[in-house]
């Protein structure tokens, strides 16, 4: 339960950094209001500590394991605000590169 937890939060905190980096790009009330976009670093910051506490704890202290889902999480975020906000395409490349995202997820949850 806890690492589906922490994956749930690691994907919303993921999901803010996405919008906090690259919104201003899209809304022009984010490139606006830059200070805002900052603080929202704050909450964020909390999110992604509450993610890998939460995925530590399930690996027993491992802190590799979070790390590495953590990436998979982000890149798989990345993509989908990527091509559903902005219409970027996934090239051959981009598609090489998640899966090569996914094979290190599966590693790290299926391989004892």
């Amino acid at each position: 339960m806890k690492l589906i937890l922490g994956m749930l939060v690691g994907v919303l905190a993921q999901t803010l950094t996405f919008l906090q980096l690259q919104g201003r790009w899209k809304f022009e009330w984010m490139k606006e209001h830059q200070w805002v976009m900052v603080l929202l670093g704050i909450p964020i910051s909390i999110l992604f500590m509450t993610s890998v506490s939460l995925m530590v704890e399930h690996f027993d202290g491992q802190l590799w394991p979070s790390r590495l889902i953590g990436f998979v999480i982000g890149t798989i975020m990345f993509t989908i605000m990527s091509v559903s906000l902005f219409g970027e395409p996934i090239t051959m490349k981009t598609a090489i590169c998640l899966i090569l995202s996914l094979s290190i997820l599966i590693v790290q949850l299926f391989w004892k």
